[in-house]
């Protein structure tokens, strides 16, 4: 399916100064609802009513030579535009859509990264969304500067940059000239932030219940279903809850359950018995189960090899990883992935 990005995205009355201008990149198999979701809201934003018209704000999809870029649910969009056509002076933003695949967009053509050089160079602000944060570190453009990762890929991408920052538990990151986004509908929540500081906040929020959304969140907001099998509805299971949150976020930490407890200000003790009443196991069997559940997806989800997934949970024992990785699933991370 090709879905032309010619009418109704592109307005047929020229607008002579719009507060905000972007330029939009969506990577090969880039992912399609942090794409629609940040560009609609765009839409909605750019004029009084509802006929797209560029008015408060102007967008010009491009591509590093024109094509038909399929997405990663194989709807494909049409891009005829480039950036050797453009004065790129007449942009504030380059927004970059990154795709399923982190390694992907780590090992794209060069071609990809002058864009975001040539982008660099005339001033204009780096946005990358979902993985797209993987090919700026590639670049080189992420130095000394936070970066927003989705949840799932946090692991891989400190492994693969770790002396970049990860901004943790948030939506997205705006620091300086270099802004990142998880991906998600959190791509609505960042567009309605830029359009805040440029167009108003008035005219941000305009067509958010159109789209059906309640309100814009805060680039710090708390995902609930991250920790959907845990009712936050009271102190102790609140501990539970962030418990789980700090070890999502270091997987790959060395740090033991004792040292999660005090960071809790409780017990170890006290924490195993809250997963013993909330999953019925400890704190550690929990973390541990975690830690293989990540290397399970990351086998079918990914092609490193087993010494990269196992740096991803603080492994340096490849064999003792397959020992209770095959302890665990019944069978070896090798043949789970020949299987896929």
């Amino acid at each position: 399916m090709i879905l032309s990005t010619n009418s109704p995205l592109e307005s047929t009355n020229p607008v002579k100064s719009p507060d905000v201008r972007f330029l939009l990149l969506p990577l090969p198999e880039f992912s399609m609802l942090p794409f629609a979701g940040f560009l609609d809201k765009l839409r909605f934003s750019a004029d009084e009513e509802d006929y797209s018209n560029q008015q408060y704000c102007r967008w010009q999809l491009i591509a590093p030579t024109p094509c038909h870029q399929q997405s990663s649910n194989g709807v494909s969009i049409e891009i005829n535009c480039t950036i050797e056509e453009l004065e790129l002076n007449d942009f504030d933003y380059l927004v970059v859509f990154g795709g399923r695949s982190a390694r992907n967009c780590q090992q794209l053509p060069q071609q990809y990264h002058r864009i975001l050089h040539a982008a660099v160079a005339k001033g204009i602000t780096l946005v990358s969304i979902d993985n797209a944060c993987f090919l700026f570190a590639e670049a080189g453009l992420l130095k000394q500067h936070k970066v927003a990762v989705h949840w799932r890929h946090v692991a891989e991408f400190r492994v693969a940059f770790p002396k970049l920052e990860v901004a943790s538990e948030q939506l997205f990151s705006i620091d300086n000239k270099r802004i990142s986004c998880v991906g998600g509908n959190a791509a609505i929540d960042l567009a309605v932030e830029l359009l805040a500081k440029h167009c108003g906040r008035t005219k941000a929020l305009k067509g958010l219940a159109d789209m059906l959304v309640d309100e814009a969140r805060e680039q710090r907001h708390q995902l609930k279903s991250l920790n959907a099998n845990v009712q936050i509805n009271n102190t102790a299971n609140r501990h539970v809850g962030r418990a789980v949150s700090l070890m999502r976020q270091q997987l790959a930490s060395t740090d033991t359950v004792d040292s999660l407890a005090m960071k809790l200000a409780i017990s170890r003790r006290q924490l195993d018995r809250l997963f013993k009443d909330s999953f019925n196991q400890t704190a550690r069997e929990y973390w541990a189960e975690m830690r293989l559940q990540h290397v399970n997806w990351r086998l079918l989800n990914s092609d490193h090899n087993l010494q990269h997934l196992a740096a991803e949970i603080g492994l340096n024992d490849v064999s003792y990883l397959c020992k209770v990785f095959r302890k665990r699933f019944g069978t070896s991370p090798h043949a789970l992935r020949k299987s896929k």
